[in-house]
């Protein structure tokens, strides 16, 4: 079942999502039917929510150069804010090439942190 397919926000806004995902050169894939996320050796490192916003994980030194080069601000679910992500302005949604490279240093940066130990069942 393809990533996102049981999304019940924008389905603009996934085919953005998705279109990003797809233009960068990670081979990192939409994971998620309800809740469109990526991940990489267990970590999780973007999203999209139900209204349609998307966030990135960067390293602080990212996430600095990201929020002054962007209108961009804490990531905030259930109550609590995400440490490490970024909110994506929608208009950076928007141009595919210019946050595919993004993408592509959130997943070169989340590709140094030790992979996440499987849960045995």
């Amino acid at each position: 079942m393809p990533g996102g397919s049981k999304y019940e926000g924008s389905p603009e806004k996934l085919e953005q999502y998705t279109a990003v995902v797809e233009q960068s050169e990670s081979s990192a894939e939409v994971k998620g039917a309800k809740n469109p996320y990526t991940s990489r050796n267990g970590h999780m490192f973007s999203f999209l929510d139900g209204d349609g916003t998307m966030a990135l994980r960067f390293s602080d030194e990212l996430t600095e150069e990201f929020r002054s080069q962007y209108d961009s601000g804490d990531v905030i679910q259930y109550g609590a804010t995400m440490r490490g992500y970024s909110s994506v302005p929608a208009e950076l949604l928007a141009a595919t090439d210019e946050l595919a490279a993004w993408f592509d240093k959130s997943w070169t940066w989340i590709g140094t942190l030790p992979p996440k130990p499987t849960k045995r069942q």
